[in-house]
């Protein structure tokens, strides 16, 4: 039987314990990074995608915590590879809510990826933005899904634009068969008429296809001026090459998706010439000193190339800021508006002037991409590199 000093002893042992435990437990608690989750094509046939997407990621999250984090918090970085996979992607992101329970989730890297993944994200009510382009991503508007890329819309109208300085009336298209393909076609169909072009042929290919001598061999016997091709990755070269093969001499149009060295590397001398839309980012040093993104691209290149010396496994290409300016809206939406998951999502989309290293970013209700036309150039391939179009 305790005597009453020796439960007073007891309770005061308990007490003290107690406290210990409580400060301990606290300091912890107070230094616990915030996670953000991305899922991005890390390997398989969007690679080049995925991969620079996801250094940049873990890039900005440094830049962030440097800085001094978020009211003292770091950011962490939990990432999963889709693959390109649908499947695998919604298995990521499920991971990401379910499991790690992230504040806000960058990526996926692919239109058919973010479109799986988008209704989880809708569900949980966990913002989500996305690095790829196609306009089904943010139209309709979902209020919990936003994109750093810039859309089909854009790169179609900044094509059209550039062919009507060039005096081109008649086009053949050439797209991939899924829903970046897709959603290239629907706005290279709705914005011709607009820039009086008319599309003579208009074809289809698969995503793993080899050879595209038969689509290429009705679009020249339409007798256009230019083609235009949509789609990402290895199978865009082959267009180039196939299209050089069958002594095609009209100018090749490709789509966004396609501004990357490893582009030019696949498709050699049969890619000299060709024309696309782009991110600043791929002539930062040409871009006049007036131009608000020019010391950004500066920062963020320099960084890329001779800090974390990335370039040597995937050099910069046009995707590879769109998840540094992701992390960088959540960050400064969550200085602003803290963690809460509906406050966060409307300070991410009250984002106004902020200029990345894709575009200069200003969303609204309506607008859950926030960059205009201004946003991309066009270039061409010039002596095995990208340069302004001429």
């Amino acid at each position: 039987m305790k005597t009453a000093t020796g439960s007073r002893k007891y309770g005061f042992q308990i007490a003290l314990i107690w406290a210990v435990v409580t400060v301990f437990t606290g300091s912890a608690l107070a230094e616990e990074a915030y996670k953000v989750g991305g899922i991005f094509s890390v390997t398989g046939r969007a690679s080049f995608l995925g991969d620079p997407e996801k250094k940049s990621m873990e890039m900005a999250i440094d830049a962030v915590n440097a800085a001094g984090g978020i009211d003292g918090r770091k950011l962490e970085a939990v990432i999963y590879d889709t693959e390109g996979d649908p499947t695998k992607a919604v298995m990521g992101i499920s991971k990401l809510l379910n499991k790690d329970n992230v504040l806000a989730v960058i990526g996926p890297s692919t239109t058919p990826t973010t479109l799986a993944v988008m209704p989880f994200a809708e569900k949980t009510g966990t913002p989500l933005i996305s690095c790829a382009a196609g306009n089904k991503i943010t139209l309709p508007v979902n209020p919990w899904v936003f994109k750093t890329a810039q859309s089909d819309i854009l790169a179609v109208q900044t094509i059209y634009e550039h062919m009507k300085t060039q005096g081109i009336k008649k086009i053949g298209i050439l797209t991939v068969a899924d829903a970046f393909g897709e959603s290239g076609r629907e706005q290279l169909e709705a914005q011709a008429g607009n820039f009086g072009l008319t599309i003579v042929q208009a074809d289809k290919f698969g995503g793993n296809d080899t050879d595209m001598t038969a689509q290429l061999t009705k679009i020249r016997n339409a007798a256009p001026q230019a083609i235009v091709t949509w789609t990402i990755g290895p199978v865009g070269s082959i267009v180039a090459k196939n299209k050089a093969q069958l002594g095609v001499t009209i100018p090749l149009f490709q789509c966004h998706g396609l501004p990357d060295p490893k582009y030019i590397e696949l498709a050699g001398k049969a890619s000299e010439g060709d024309r696309m839309p782009a991110t600043k980012l791929m002539v930062g040093s040409a871009l006049p000193e007036t131009d608000p993104q020019k010391k950004v691209i500066a920062e963020f290149s320099h960084l890329y190339r001779d800090v974390y010396k990335y370039d040597k496994e995937f050099p910069i290409n046009t995707h590879s800021g769109y998840a540094w300016d992701a992390i960088t809206i959540v960050a400064n939406a969550m200085r602003k508006a803290g963690t809460d998951p509906k406050a966060l999502r409307a300070a991410i989309e009250q984002t106004k002037g902020y200029v990345g290293v894709s575009g200069v970013y200003n969303l609204t209700a309506e607008d859950h991409n926030g960059l205009d036309v201004d946003s991309m150039v066009m270039v061409q391939v010039k002596g095995g590199k990208f340069v302004p179009a001429e």
